[in-house]
């Protein structure tokens, strides 16, 4: 059985010396500490040399014991050496609450944490893109591993379940619309041009900005949420271990669905916020719904259709790209799924506006005004 812990005090040339002996354990210090406090005046050296055993309680007796007389650690074992530099290193005094930064010093951080954080966002955003015209260049080139049933099963998420909500929402954005437009209008007596901003407004530019934005909250996040899932529970790794590509099985079905059905969306969406307009034409500004449809063929042109069919399906890209990237990315824990959930559903609005304003900027610069 292993000694009690003791020590022994002597004195030689270098200063006054304190021997540990015993086991330097838990079960074994009895009254170690209340006998070392006891102990008054410098102490030079703390020998360990003598000590059978040590254990996490003894080291810190004795690394205490050295750091309160200012005394140097001698003798210890290699063993006994790297516990007491772990109970050294624990026994730093831990800082609660940071020190106070000054506040535009903390503004630029934040800054380029934010700026760090979204050029990484881009570049992984664009190699996922990569992986994905990779992935469908292999579906080309074996049309058998084309998975028909998840893309018709995407078509119906992502398209004919959102008609509802994207009916009522472009129904009331066009009754909006009509009633703020004509309030203006009124006071130059040109009501009438009600019509004009009805039409042109909702075919070229809200009626598929809206719809990105309901389809990126709608099915961009639940894109994020399935994969994320899956990754947790380790379905995408099993599914490349059985020689499946995920990006074949999973983002490639739900980029098609969302690029073929967002023109679709985007065209119910306009003209039911042109009926919705027109409504309130024919209520409250007397014109009547033939009157209505005919000025509409008169002062809408063609290109108005052709802007919005264009932009549908890059909105409709970008969408599930950013929704099924950052599913991929889920790591460690459900609350990422939530995290990443959340980022792309702000990434894919974020990128579909950005994309918007080139497009106004292209369109305007070939005519198509």
């Amino acid at each position: 059985m292993a000694a009690p812990a003791d020590f022994l005090e002597e004195t030689d040339a270098g200063g006054r010396v304190v021997r540990f002996s015993g086991s330097l354990t838990l079960a074994r210090v009895r009254d170690l500490p209340e006998r070392l406090q006891a102990i008054e005046g410098p102490v030079a050296t703390v020998d360990l040399s003598g000590a059978e055993r040590i254990d996490t309680i003894g080291a810190f007796l004795v690394t205490r014991f050295a750091e309160e007389h200012g005394a140097t650690l001698t003798g210890a074992s290699p063993e006994a050496r790297r516990l007491i530099d772990e109970v050294e290193r624990a026994h730093e005094p831990v800082q609660m609450r940071p020190e106070p930064q000054p506040s535009f010093q903390r503004v630029l951080e934040e800054i380029g944490a934010a700026t760090a954080t979204a050029g990484r966002t881009l570049l992984g955003l664009l190699a996922f893109f990569g992986g994905m015209i990779v992935a469908a260049g292999s579906v080309i080139r074996h049309p058998r591993r084309f998975r028909w049933n998840a893309v018709i099963q995407r078509f119906e998420v992502v398209g004919v379940s959102a008609l509802g909500i994207i009916g009522l929402m472009s129904f009331l954005i066009g009754i909006v619309i009509a009633q703020q437009g004509a309030v203006q209008l009124a006071a130059y007596g040109a009501e009438f041009l009600t019509i004009n901003l009805i039409g042109r407004i909702t075919l070229r530019e809200l009626g598929v900005l809206m719809t990105a934005i309901m389809v990126a909250g709608r099915s961009g996040s639940a894109f994020a949420a399935q994969l994320g899932t899956m990754k947790l529970t380790e379905e995408i790794d099993a599914m490349r271990t059985i020689g499946v590509s995920p990006m074949e099985a999973l983002v490639l079905p739900r980029v098609l669905a969302a690029v073929f059905m967002m023109p679709l969306l985007g065209m119910y969406s306009s003209l039911i916020a042109i009926v919705g307009g027109g409504i309130f034409c024919w209520i409250s500004l007397d014109i009547p719904p033939v009157t209505f449809v005919q000025r509409l063929r008169e002062v809408v042109p063609i290109t108005d259709l052709y802007v919005g069919l264009v932009k549908a399906p890059v909105f409709g890209a970008i969408i599930a790209l950013t929704g099924c990237y950052q599913g991929m990315n889920v790591e460690n824990d459900a609350e990422q799924v939530g995290l990443r959930t959340t980022a792309a559903v702000v990434q894919g609005i974020f990128l579909v506006i950005v994309i918007d304003a080139f497009f106004a900027v292209f369109f305007e610069r070939i005519g198509w005004i």
